[in-house]
Formats: structure tokens, sequence, C-alpha cells
């Protein structure tokens, strides 16, 4: 599709193109031509002025030899042809380029739509294959007791629950795709590392996790509740894939003109194929966090990539499979304000 497209757009840039070389060229003909008309004008003048001077009969031998008009027309309509024919040769090189180069963030905008949808539908299948399974069998069983059916509406509501998450997930991750104003505040690292203590520590607790957190008074300009969101879902994460009695610390400090935020665990850790795939959606690390059974559809992490992003800011990890995982966010200090 994004070939024939590329084609019609490099057509249409020739055309373009072309129909301004060809008036130009008829311009320039039509100067030359003129310019030609009149020295051709002055040597017809100039040749009957030696015939008088000289007594010259007619038909006699010119004195000079006139300059070929008609050679000269020839020739610029050969070069003007030449020109017109590189010009088009380049055109079309140079036009295929940048129809490429126009194209290029919609083929992106469309790749990334369909992966979004190839996505989404996988993860929608297995939920609702449960669903359509479950009550398959069970009105096939004519001997179904009531606490069976009971046991069967917990676990079909379960798999709804699960789906309302995911389309949470999904339209939050919509809408943070959008071009939207942040709203800036400011407020103290320290605060916000606090903020996100009090929403984490209920989570770290059940699992009997320590959750030790540590930053200055340092002020920041940033969207408040985005940012915790950040770091609430960063946090979510390493409580899931942590043992018990392990600590997760999350220490915030300032280095010049960006605060930097790190949540460090003792959890299982992330293999080294798989790092450079953990902010992607949908991605989970099939081999290093199977050995848990931790229910997630893989947003998450991309939810907080692009709310760093829109803070003009960036997010990466570093890990060790069984030793733990740090994820490092560096966000400036003061925000511009603007649309991001």
């Amino acid at each position: 599709m994004f070939n024939t497209a590329r084609i019609k757009l490099t057509s249409w840039y020739l055309l373009i193109i072309m129909f301004i070389c060809i008036v130009f060229s008829i311009t320039i003909y039509e100067g030359a031509d003129t310019e030609l008309r009149r020295i051709q004008g002055r040597q017809q003048f100039r040749m009957q002025q030696l015939r008088d001077e000289f007594f010259i009969q007619p038909g006699a031998p010119e004195l000079f030899e006139p300059v070929p008009i008609e050679d000269l027309r020839d020739r610029l309509i050969l070069s003007l042809f030449l020109i017109n024919l590189g010009i088009l040769a380049l055109s079309g090189v140079a036009g295929y380029f940048l129809a490429g180069r126009t194209l290029e963030p919609i083929q992106e905008m469309v790749d990334e739509q369909n992966r979004f949808i190839t996505d989404a539908s996988h993860e929608l299948r297995t939920p609702i294959t449960v669903l359509k399974s479950e009550l398959e069998v069970s009105l096939r069983d004519k001997k179904l007791t009531l606490a069976e059916a009971k046991q069967l509406l917990e676990s079909n509501l379960e798999e709804v629950n699960n789906l309302q998450v995911m389309s949470d997930q999904l339209l939050e991750l919509t809408q943070i795709q959008k071009p939207t104003q942040l709203l800036l505040e400011t407020f103290s690292l320290k605060e916000l590392v606090q903020a996100v203590y009090k929403k984490t520590s209920p989570l770290a607790k059940q699992k009997k996790i320590t959750l030790e957190v540590k930053a200055p008074t340092t002020q920041i300009e940033a969207d408040k509740a985005r940012l915790t969101e950040v770091l609430v879902i960063l946090i979510d994460n390493a409580v899931k894939y942590s043992p018990s009695k392990t600590t997760i610390r999350l220490t915030a400090n300032a280095i010049k003109q960006t605060a930097i935020i790190h949540v460090k665990d003792e959890g299982i850790g992330i293999a080294k194929e798989d790092l450079p795939h953990i902010f992607d959606r949908f991605y989970r690390a099939d081999k290093s966090r199977t050995k848990t059974d931790v229910f997630g559809y893989g947003l998450g992490l991309s939810i907080a990539k692009k709310n760093v992003e829109q803070h003009n800011g960036r997010i990466h990890a570093q890990s060790t499979v069984n030793k733990g995982t740090e994820i490092t966010v560096e966000i400036p200090l003061k925000q511009a304000r603007k649309l991001v």
C-alpha cells in the first residue's frame, strides 16, 4: 500500500516540477528567440548597408558570414530538452526519496495502530476464551450444583475484572498518546516520594516486603499526578516480582537541573535479551518472569514510559537475573510550559 502511495506521490512531484520546468523553458525559448530575431534583423540591416556602401549587386558573395540563427535555435531547443531530461531524472530520484520521508510518519502510525489492534486482540482472546469455555462446560453439565455455579460465577467475575483492568489501561495509554497539557505544579521530591510510599506501602506489607524511601526537599515542577503514577507503577512491578522478606528502595536526588529517581528491588530480575523490550506495550519477559504467577497485561511500564517522555525525561532499566532490577527515571526540574 505504501509503495503504491509513494509512487503516486513521486508522480505528483514530477508533474509539478516538470510543469514548472516547461513553463520556464518556454519562457527562456521565447526570450532567446526574440533576441535571435533581433540579431538576425540587425545582420540583414548591416548587410544591406554594406551592399549600398560598396555598390554590391544582388546575388554577389556576402562580405561576411552571418550568424547561423537557425542552428542556434536548434541548439537552444536541444539544450532545453537535455536540461529538462536531466531535471526529470534527478527529480525522480529526489521525489522518490522525499515521498518516502513524507510517508514515513504515516507508515509508522499505521504500523503502530496495527500492532496495537493485534496485541489487544491477542490479549482479549485469552480471558474471553476462558469465559466461553467455562460457560459451555457448565451448560452441558446437567448435574451442576449451586456451589459449582457460584464457583463458576466467581471465576467469570474474575475474568471480567481482568478485562476491565486491561480496558482501563488501554484507554489510559490511548489518552496519554494524545497531545495534552501537563498540569504543572511545584512540589518537593520528598513530598512526591512520601505520596508514593503512602500508596504502595500496603502492597509491600502484604508480601512482607520492606519499602525504603529517601529524597531531598529539592523543588521540581511537573505534573504531580502523572509522576506519582509512574512511581506507583514501578513500585507495584517491583513488589509483584520480588519474594517476601526483601527490600525495595525508592530514592530520589537532583543533579544539576535534573531529578533522578531510582526504584531498586531484590527480585527475580529480567533476562538480558528481554531488557530492551520491557517498556513495549503488552510485552512480558517470559523467560525470567513466568517463574511467578503474576497477573498483568504488560501495559504498566508502557504507560510509565509515555508519562516520563511527556515530561521531556527518559526511563531506563538495569537488571540481573535472580539478583534484582533497578529502574531509573530522569526528569528536568523545570518543565517548558507547552503542549507535549
